[in-house]
């Protein structure tokens, strides 16, 4: 066959097209596939850019609210809540008969996402079900097809739906109607916060974190199983006092061996170690499985901590014109086989501190304070996927989603 000069220069510009369009499409799995690497800064910091246009508007004019919890399940689907409870009037004045202004309606408070920022499916929200969250707090998506959502208030608990929004179980565990549960670290029947939860799917277990004390549920059946405080003593010692506050002087709070509320997450490894947040404290405690205590280690540890209960921040009294308290809002661990990194997200500094999870130490962090992408404001939810793209989740004001991508060398 005889082919002109001039067709073999098509031929040869559309398969160079075609080859670049197949490179960018299969994204950043394709660059580590060909040997690329995520790039370190002199710390040996991992690296990450934010994606400025990522997600987009969210679908049927829905408005973009508090975003409390956030999870990246096993198809690398993003799952965060929508939480409604701060909404403002020009954030729902479409919804009024006729529309008030051309803008945005409220929207579900569960929305499942794409990588790509593609809404998948949303449900949930005031009056979507009798026993619906009014303090959203927490959302996981298993593994076997399921979504737990749980919220902090003492008539909330935590509720397993399927996919598609229908609710099969609620862990229930609340006080009585109208009654205020006296801090009593022993109780175990009925909890006043059962919204800071972790699932252990390999053990079928739950994991909550409220008072003073870590308490381990079993998944299918909601029968305590066990529980520890601070350093791993047993429940009994667990004091019911407040943690008395502190004068603040730039250096980390004073040593303290019960737990520091307020207790902020929960998540665990897969060499089965359990960190907990005390962001009273700035302490991540690391334990394993049956409460044995491992070590400690501090992040951003001169931060004024909050000693809840005290209405102080570092020995000032929390005022409305001051900064929020503690660094310990939400982490994630990285998804690498070592699962080297914590990656752990900081509301009241608004940065993303990265940690060396062998050592401990700080090495890095990205973010800052401020509302232009790759800034944060209030950042208090955090979730990375097999790629390992970083997704932030901000309250207060802020209420969006963001996407931070490796940078690749």
């Amino acid at each position: 066959m005889n082919i002109k000069k001039e067709q073999w220069q098509v031929v040869a510009t559309a398969f160079i097209i075609f080859s670049v369009l197949v490179l960018i499409a299969s994204g950043p799995s394709s660059l580590q596939a060909q040997g690329r690497v995520q790039a370190m800064d002199e710390n040996g910091a991992p690296l990450f850019q934010v994606d400025p246009f990522w997600p987009g508007p969210l679908p049927n004019r829905w408005s973009m609210q508090q975003v409390t919890g956030l999870y990246v399940d096993h198809m690398d689907h993003i799952w965060f809540l929508n939480r409604g409870n701060g909404v403002e009037g020009d954030e729902i004045g479409g919804d009024d008969n006729p529309a008030r202004i051309d803008c945005c309606v409220r929207g579900p408070e569960v929305i499942e996402m794409d990588q790509e920022g593609n809404v998948l499916s949303a449900w949930g929200g005031p009056g979507y079900h009798p026993k619906w969250p009014t303090a959203l707090q927490t959302v996981i998506a298993d593994r076997e097809g399921f979504v737990w959502v749980g919220g902090t208030r003492p008539q909330d608990s935590i509720l397993k739906f399927t996919r598609e929004g229908e609710l099969v179980w609620d862990f229930d565990h609340r006080p009585p109607e109208g009654v205020q549960l006296e801090e009593d670290n022993t109780q175990t029947d009925i909890l006043a916060n059962k919204g800071r939860f972790q699932l252990d799917q390999d053990a079928r277990e739950i994991y909550i974190i409220n008072w003073k004390r870590v308490l381990v549920y079993d998944m299918d059946t909601g029968d305590f199983k066990r529980g520890w405080g601070g350093h791993g003593m047993p429940l009994s010692e667990v004091s019911n006092d407040p943690i008395p506050p502190y004068e603040w002087d730039g250096t980390r709070p004073p040593e303290e061996p019960q737990f520091v509320p307020d207790l902020h997450f929960l998540e665990i490894s897969n060499d089965g170690l359990v960190y907990v947040g005390e962001r009273g404290q700035n302490r991540i405690q690391v334990f394993q499985k049956d409460g044995t205590w491992v070590e400690d280690f501090y992040v951003a540890e001169g931060t004024p901590g909050q000693r809840l209960g005290t209405g102080q921040c570092g020995g000032v009294g929390v005022r409305k014109e001051l900064p929020p308290c503690g660094s310990m809002y939400k982490l994630i661990i990285s998804k690498d086989s070592e699962q080297k990194y914590l990656y752990m997200a900081d509301g009241t500094n608004n940065r993303v501190w990265i940690v060396d999870r062998q050592s401990g130490e700080t090495i890095g962090s990205f973010g800052g304070n401020g509302r232009y992408a790759g800034q944060l404001h209030w950042v208090n939810a955090i979730g990375t996927d097999s790629i390992g793209n970083i997704y932030t989740g901000e309250v207060e004001h802020a209420k969006r989603i963001q996407k931070f991508e490796p940078v690749w060398q």
